[in-house]
């Protein structure tokens, strides 16, 4: 993906951003009728794409069909900009359809995001885009689809709730860290596709359309801006996010998302922001000599 595709001024109006219009007047319904069931999963007919499944189709499809050419995109992938699945999947839309990009957050108008959500408020007028590889809360519970699909008919998540409670018992506290079930307008059970718990309470009440893709599935879910997300829990052992330690060596921040990085063969190691763009705008703004590397 190297040289940029020349259209015909008379058909650039068609097949803007890779999809043809019939598949993306397909998805687009399948996006509204999720969006007017929050949480429920609505099939669709997913096309193939220029890149293997597990490199975010879903997202990218839901992107495409929901990306218009006054759009600016940002596509992160564990919080960072700079990865080879963010770098690859924004340099394609630049490509097709000539889309504006940038890495921050606030001039974004459509986010695709692979494990993250971004860790500055989203903003009403704002798309983000999650790519899902497993759609399916239940999966790991039971295996039929016909079952999942009773389960969800009747509300019937007790086993969810008994599997976190076996962590309890076991653990002493909930373990599970990512994929931690939500119940979404107090309704339907939504796998939030690989985030970290931390990011569950940015999707409470979030003035931003959330659009879920799973390619693979052929699956597409959505929650409403202003939606309520409730991560599930107990009266005695309610719901927590991870926290450390430390702050981020480089910005200090000590209420983003850290990752923790090898710095030398001997094992030296120190934590860092996972959102690239909100580690380099606390940066930025940080006072001259203030010694924010640490």
């Amino acid at each position: 993906m190297t040289d940029r595709i020349e259209l015909d001024p008379d058909e650039s109006a068609y097949n803007f951003a890779y999809l043809d219009e019939q598949t993306k007047r397909m998805i687009r319904r399948s996006l509204l009728k999720a969006l007017s069931i929050p949480g429920y999963q609505v099939p669709f007919g997913g096309r193939e794409m220029p890149l293997a499944y597990g490199w975010g189709t879903g997202g990218i499809q839901v992107t495409a069909s929901v990306i218009g050419p006054d759009d600016q995109l940002k596509v992160i992938d564990q919080g960072a900009d700079d990865t080879t699945n963010a770098v690859s999947i924004r340099r394609f839309f630049e490509i097709v359809g000539d889309i504006r990009t940038t890495e921050r957050t606030a001039d974004a108008t459509v986010i695709q995001t692979r494990h993250r959500i971004p860790e500055a408020p989203l903003k009403e007028g704002q798309v983000l885009v999650y790519q899902v590889p497993q759609p399916e809360p239940l999966r790991n519970l039971e295996p039929r689809e016909t079952e999942t699909r009773k389960m969800h008919a009747y509300s019937e998540y007790g086993p969810t709730q008994v599997t976190l409670y076996e962590d309890i018992a076991r653990f002493g506290h909930i373990a599970k860290t990512y994929d931690y079930p939500v119940i979404v307008n107090g309704r339907h059970l939504m796998s939030p596709s690989p985030i970290p718990k931390f990011d569950n309470p940015k999707m409470q009440d979030c003035p931003a359309i959330q659009l879920f893709g799973a390619g693979r599935e052929k699956r597409i879910y959505a929650i409403p801006p202003y939606t309520s997300v409730r991560s599930l829990d107990f009266d005695d052992h309610p719901f927590e996010v991870q926290t450390w330690k430390g702050c981020c060596a480089l910005c200090g921040s000590t209420a983003s998302y850290l990752d923790e990085v090898i710095t030398d063969d001997k094992g030296s190691r120190m934590f860092v922001c996972s959102d690239t763009d909100f580690c380099k705008t606390r940066q930025a703004s940080a006072p001259q000599g203030s010694g924010q590397r640490r």
